[in-house]
């Protein structure tokens, strides 16, 4: 599992899911549908209708990734950060019980107001 508490991602961008679909796809049960993916240098990131799927490539090659299943009915509290005029970045933290808090960061460019309805809307 990814050590959400002692790693932070670089800031991620928003891609087109259908680049990364068939890695996911295997993982995504019946009536889960991908609604966005983020992506930083190697690892990424995938939200759905249930969950957010945090992938770590790992290796020299990528060809080892860890896939880590976070789900929205285990969200016990969130936050959004907007990006600024100094600060570049929004951020996104959840808090997860049984494990903590999960931070993701995001560029500027993305849309973390739709990320956050989107946590909003499965979480609560």
């Amino acid at each position: 599992m990814i050590d959400f508490k002692n790693s932070e991602y670089v800031k991620m961008k928003e891609i087109d899911p259908g680049s990364i679909f068939a890695e996911v796809q295997p993982l995504l049960i019946n009536g889960e549908e991908v609604i966005g993916a983020y992506k930083a240098m190697r690892d990424y990131c995938v939200f759905t209708n249930k969950r957010v799927i945090a992938v770590n490539i790992q290796g020299m090659t990528g060809k080892k990734k860890d896939f880590s299943s976070l789900p929205y009915s285990k969200i016990t509290a969130f936050s959004v950060e907007t990006a600024g005029v100094f600060d570049m970045d929004s951020e996104l933290e959840m808090y997860f019980s049984g494990l903590g808090k999960v931070k993701f960061e995001f560029t500027g460019r993305s849309n973390i107001v739709q990320i956050g309805q989107i946590i909003g809307t499965f979480a609560l």
